[in-house]
């Protein structure tokens, strides 16, 4: 399993979100994602948890993750890279769907997943993608993929098949970019530390 993240530092992170929310508010919110990131992660069948990350490792990376330092490069080549240094089936997801749940990944980790499967793919709704696994995981697959515009995850599924890979498919998920994304994907995970930081930051006021 691989989290690719940024170090949740005011002024680096969530910046879409400001305005409404000041840079230390966003930056809280991508703390408290990420966290609950890692905590969905851990409870994973994986063999190994890397953490892809941008910045410098805090006290808030919980024992059971390898933290490795994102390469140079757009987010395509840094993508390429994660996949880069692993062997074997690796599934990749990012610190934008705080949402996301053990069941919910089960069918690319459960017993068989990767049989006559080449990848596995997590459509965003913006158009983008918030998982991707591949069974053989070549950088090449990544490389000169177009991040962060409407057509990516198109543009990514579609160099998946070109390239022979059967692709299913994980159910498309919101990620967060604006205070909108945000106000959803809090309904979606009541129960998180996500959540609870929106609640209290819009509680007290959004400025």
């Amino acid at each position: 399993m691989l989290v690719i993240a940024k170090e949740p530092v005011a002024g680096r992170v969530k910046t879409r979100l400001c305005p409404p929310f000041s840079p230390a508010e966003a930056a809280e919110l991508a703390a408290a994602a990420l966290a609950d990131t890692l905590e969905t992660v851990l409870a994973l069948p994986a063999r190994r948890r890397v953490l892809v990350l941008d910045g410098r490792p805090g006290p808030w990376v919980p024992p059971g993750f390898e933290v490795v330092p994102q390469s140079a490069g757009g987010l395509d080549e840094r993508l390429a890279a994660a996949f880069g240094g692993c062997t074997g089936p690796a599934l990749l997801v990012g610190m934008d769907t705080p949402q996301i749940t053990a069941p919910l990944l089960a069918p690319a980790l459960a017993p068989g997943a990767w049989d006559g499967v080449g990848a596995w793919f997590g459509p965003a709704e913006d158009g983008g993608f918030w998982a991707l696994g591949l069974a053989d995981p070549d950088p090449a697959l990544l490389r000169g993929v177009p991040m962060s515009v409407p057509e990516t995850g198109a543009v990514q599924r579609h160099r998946l098949v070109e390239a022979g890979l059967a692709v299913r498919d994980l159910p498309v998920l919101v990620d967060v970019d604006t205070a909108a994304d945000a106000r959803r994907v809090a309904s979606a995970a009541p129960g998180g530390r996500f959540a609870s930081a929106f609640g209290r930051l819009t509680g007290a006021g959004v400025r």
